[in-house]
């Protein structure tokens, strides 16, 4: 998942930089800063919820690649249609292709949020806005975080369409790198089979088919949305019942901001998926092809089963994210913390 949607989009708290929250039942601090927290606990725990997610949500991944690749609808008719058909095909499994090699994003994600904390620090001491802060935070972490990541993700792309040969017949070409699966051979061999083809192909370059798409797809969505995460935030803030929990707040304006940078950023994501996947030469190229299958219709393909995936992991993420945040702080801080 690539930054939100992740989701390879972690989630910081509150929506004021450093101010507290002055409400009727006292002063609480909106935002756990980074130097309120036991790191100990903190990197732990966050990896451990990191991993958790990704196991519960990565069925979406899968479904949301194969629709970004697949032909018009030549293979699903849908999110429902595709889940199904892999579902019938090859079980469980089949909608965790990929998953192990795309695990490695649990690391990536620690240089993303370290990344990301780092550049709002520094943006503190010069004065920033908070949402500017976190705009600018957002696309130095997914600039980060996708040098780490694009690797893995390239090899887990190839592994999670290999399963598409069972429902495409002679419809589309969903195997460029002629991998050989078959029922019962184990996922480790075949993405070793995937690293050594691009490898034997295109040298080490092979494996950052596409970085320059993934930049320009998940740098704005990540800034976009801890910007829009942050407007969301202040909005509810404003809004809600003062007994409203903040942390159900701050979970809601995550799901908010997933939904509109999903729609902002789809064509750029087909694009990228379509690089990596395809083999194609150039973004351009992407572009044309994408444009000649779909036409307007480009801005809506698999948007569904991808909305649902930003929701679910920004949801998701901020919830445990949060949580942890609020376990790990000095106790000093701890009476001035509200869930």
């Amino acid at each position: 998942m690539s930054d939100c949607t992740g989701v390879n989009m972690e989630a910081d708290t509150g929506a004021a930089g450093t101010s507290s929250f002055n409400g009727k039942e006292g002063s609480y601090i909106r935002t756990i800063e980074w130097d309120m927290m036991n790191k100990t606990k903190f990197f732990p725990l966050s990896m451990l919820s990191s991993f958790s997610v990704r196991c519960c949500l990565f069925p979406l991944t899968v479904i949301k690649t194969q629709l970004q690749v697949q032909h018009k609808s030549d293979i699903y008719k849908g999110m429902i249609d595709c889940a199904m058909k892999i579902y019938r095909s090859e079980g469980v499994p089949g909608l965790y292709r990929g998953f192990w090699i795309s695990s490695v994003q649990i690391v990536s994600g620690v240089f993303y949020i370290s990344t990301y904390e780092g550049v709002r620090h520094i943006l503190s001491d010069l004065g920033a806005g908070h949402r500017l802060k976190a705009l600018i935070g957002g696309g130095c972490a997914s600039l980060v975080g996708q040098t780490i990541i694009v690797p893995f993700d390239v090899i887990s792309q190839h592994a999670m369409v290999l399963g598409m040969s069972a429902h495409a017949g002679a419809k589309a070409d969903i195997n460029p790198l002629g991998i050989k699966s078959w029922p019962g051979r184990s996922r480790l061999h075949i993405s070793m089979d995937i690293g050594r083809e691009i490898m034997r192909r295109d040298g080490f370059r092979g494996f950052y088919r596409g970085y320059t798409a993934s930049l320009m797809a998940y740098v704005p969505n990540s800034a976009m949305w801890w910007a829009f995460y942050h407007l969301y935030q202040d909005e509810l803030y404003r809004i809600c019942p003062n007994w409203v929990s903040h942390l159900f707040i701050q979970c809601v304006a995550g799901s908010l901001g997933g939904f509109t940078t999903t729609i902002l950023t789809n064509p750029l994501d087909i694009v990228r998926a379509r690089l990596q996947v395809h083999r194609l030469d150039s973004m351009s190229v992407a572009f044309r092809e994408l444009w000649h299958e779909e036409k307007l219709n480009c801005f809506f393909k698999g948007l569904s089963a991808r909305l649902v995936q930003s929701a679910a992991f920004s949801f998701s993420i901020i919830l445990g994210y949060e949580t942890i945040k609020r376990i790990a702080i000095d106790e000093q801080y701890k009476h001035q913390i509200r869930w």
